[in-house]
């Protein structure tokens, strides 16, 4: 089996020096994250090495990779949740699983991939990953612009419309553009990037045909999946389900 990098100190010397030069140019052109990108960076390095160490265990044991999926889809609901809302982040946890459930449940149903934990968990994992950007990407940006224009939500409601659809009308088409990422990266497949998926099955010595296909039900199953979150999100913040509800109010 092939790698895509030399492991040797210079590798852990150059991620060192890649994780402080992206906090100090955040932090020189006042980007506002920098410590979100040295935290980001240790906390991806601890993970990866806790999850280096018990892989082998998880995927060899149905109630392992239970337990796993579940820890990534808490972790990605309440991840997703506070880019939305700080004080209510827990509606986000429906489109999330909204988005991946149909699609896991579609291609493991019709055996168009292994139920095997080596198979599901990566497979779900991308899943969880792409309705996570997506939700937050979305609920986000409506949130935004219910607050920005809600001079014209006010009119919109004067003119007869009801909460729901006065809130839709200003927040739909901001909230759309949360697709964009994916469609760009479907778009551009094998011209400006080679995906993970891809490149990781040919270096596990796939021939490139059965490579390309597996990445390319990857890409259209990220699709569908992220295009229900993002329609579940528009939908709960339309509804004002991410508002913190004062009792008796």
């Amino acid at each position: 089996m092939g790698s895509l990098l030399n492991v040797t100190p210079a590798l852990g010397l150059i991620v060192v020096f890649l994780a402080v030069g992206g906090a100090a140019v955040a932090w020189l052109g006042h980007l506002g994250h920098a410590r979100d990108i040295l935290t980001a960076s240790v906390r991806a390095t601890v993970q990866l090495g806790v999850i280096s160490l018990v892989i082998t265990w998880v995927v060899g044991a149905a109630a392992g990779t239970a337990a796993f999926l579940l820890i990534m889809y808490g972790v990605a609901a309440v991840t997703a949740g506070r880019r939305i809302s700080r004080t209510n982040p827990w509606p986000a946890a429906l489109p999330i699983a909204a988005g991946t459930l149909p699609v896991a449940a579609l291609l493991f149903g019709a055996g168009v991939a292994p139920l095997k934990g080596v198979v599901v968990i990566p497979i779900v994992g991308i899943l969880l990953g792409g309705c996570l950007t997506a939700t937050a990407l979305s609920g986000a940006r409506a949130m935004e612009e219910l607050t920005h224009r809600r001079g014209e939500v006010e009119a919109a409601l004067s003119l007869g419309f009801l909460p729901r659809e006065a809130n839709l009308e200003i927040c739909r088409p901001a909230a759309a553009r949360a697709l964009v990422p994916a469609l760009d990266q479907t778009r551009t497949v094998g011209l400006v990037t080679l995906p993970g998926a891809f490149v990781g099955m040919l270096l596990g010595g796939a021939d490139p045909l059965h490579a390309g296909i597996v990445q390319l039900v990857v890409l259209v199953a990220l699709l569908a999946a992220e295009a229900v979150a993002v329609l579940l999100t528009l939908e709960l913040v339309a509804r004002e389900h991410f508002q913190k509800r004062v009792p008796g109010v």
